[in-house]
């Protein structure tokens, strides 16, 4: 009878074994213990970080934020760019896409722009150190650091294993919403001069919301039809998109419906 050791050590073996073989070399993606040694850093950061600056004076982080907001939004406009024009070149479906495992030029694009999507959400991990560093600790909230810790585990597995196919509608629809957010985080860290132009913050997180629910449906269709997709995958976007949608719709019911009501007792 194996010991879990040895069932951690086969299924590792599996993984280093049954990955697309066009991303193996590429950073981060051949083995899974990179991104679980970085997942813990974020996490000991997390614990660790706001009792260091207990002490300490907020650090001025504001020409920071405006120079990587803007990168961001720089990032998501070119990833969305490839992701739309790729899957028009090779006539994608929207309904049924398997991957494309071969190394033609717009199989390789593909496969590249899902890194791309992969490793931004590696460095979308400094938001976190950011809020740290400035003592926002209100923003260090379960939705957050699970959103957040739990996309670069996802997305390790989509570029491990299905970079491209129908994974392209979840990087097309996310790209656009950051190009969005990032740009209003970007205009927010310009100075306080800004904000009677922010007025449309809510929208954001309603934006965010249609996002979570166009893949339930879209990864929900696929789910109970025949597609040469792994319905593995499916299951995990899916149930991943239910609750991102319940953290979302809380989070938008607290800040906004709550709180509206408590202007006006």
């Amino acid at each position: 009878m194996e010991s879990a050791w040895q069932r951690v050590e086969s299924m590792h073996r599996w993984i280093l074994e049954n990955g697309d073989k066009r991303t193996d070399p590429w950073l981060l993606v051949y083995s899974p213990v990179p991104i679980i040694c970085t997942f813990l850093c974020y996490l000991g950061i997390i614990w660790i970080g706001p009792k260091l600056m207990k002490h300490k004076e907020p650090v001025n982080l504001k020409a920071v934020l405006i120079v990587y907001n803007f990168a961001m939004v720089g990032l998501s406009i070119y990833m969305f760019h490839e992701f739309l024009v790729t899957s028009w070149l090779a006539n994608y479906s929207y309904l049924c896409q398997p991957v494309d495992y071969s190394p033609s030029p717009l199989g390789m694009r593909m496969a590249s722009v899902c890194w791309w999507f992969f490793f931004s959400k590696v460095i979308e991990l400094s938001d976190t150190v950011f809020f740290i560093l400035r003592k926002k600790n209100s923003q260090l909230t379960f939705l957050h650091v699970y959103h957040h810790g739990t996309m670069i585990f996802n997305w390790w597995a989509g570029v491990k294993f299905v970079a491209g196919g129908q994974s392209f509608f979840i990087g097309l629809l996310n790209t656009f919403v950051h190009i969005v957010m990032y740009s209003y985080y970007g205009l927010a860290a310009l100075g306080p001069h800004m904000q009677k132009y922010l007025w449309w913050k809510r929208y954001l997180t309603s934006l965010q919301l249609v996002q979570f629910v166009l893949l339930t449906i879209h990864t929900g269709y696929n789910l109970f039809t025949e597609c040469d997709f792994p319905d593995s995958m499916n299951a995990v976007v899916f149930a991943y998109c239910v609750s991102l949608i319940i953290l979302f719709s809380n989070f938008y019911y607290q800040s906004y419906i709550t709180r509206k009501r408590l202007k006006i007792w």
